[in-house]
């Protein structure tokens, strides 16, 4: 499983979506390989087709001339519904499609995705804030607890 770790930290979450994904069989075996990146990568609508772009899957050396490029734009898997959901989402101002987690479900390659709103640095702030004190508390319980 692939996450993407930044995105909750970059961005405030506002709706999720699981896509499946259109790869090449190179692309599975490289993913079942442990290999792979969504760090970087971002998602769009192009024609009324959902694509993800610049997500990096390396090449699969046992795979010969068939081989994939390794960031090339793959097609999501979505229906009209949906697809119509994030289009809204992506013609309001500030929002991103952003890809959250890849992972294998029933032999099948899925993409998490969230429409997603940038956070400010205060924003960033506030929630770091929010952590640490909610880490406190936990430990002043568990102090308590203990006695």
């Amino acid at each position: 499983m692939l996450r993407n770790r930044r995105a909750s930290h970059d961005y405030e979450l506002l709706e999720t979506f699981e896509a499946g994904l259109e790869l090449t069989g190179s692309e599975v075996k490289s993913l079942r390989h442990g290999g792979g990146s969504i760090a970087e990568a971002y998602a769009r609508v192009i024609g009324g087709e959902v694509f993800v772009e610049n997500m990096t899957i390396p090449i699969y050396q046992e795979a010969s001339y068939n081989n994939h490029e390794p960031t090339r734009r793959r097609r999501l898997l979505l229906n009209a519904k949906e697809i119509g959901e994030i289009s809204k989402g992506l013609e309001r101002r500030g929002l991103t499609l952003v890809p959250l987690k890849l992972y294998f479900k029933g032999g099948w390659a899925k993409l998490e995705v969230a429409l997603a709103r940038g956070k400010k640095l205060h924003d960033k702030r506030d929630d770091a804030a929010r952590k640490d004190a909610k880490r406190e508390i936990d430990r002043q319980l568990a102090r308590s607890g203990r006695k």
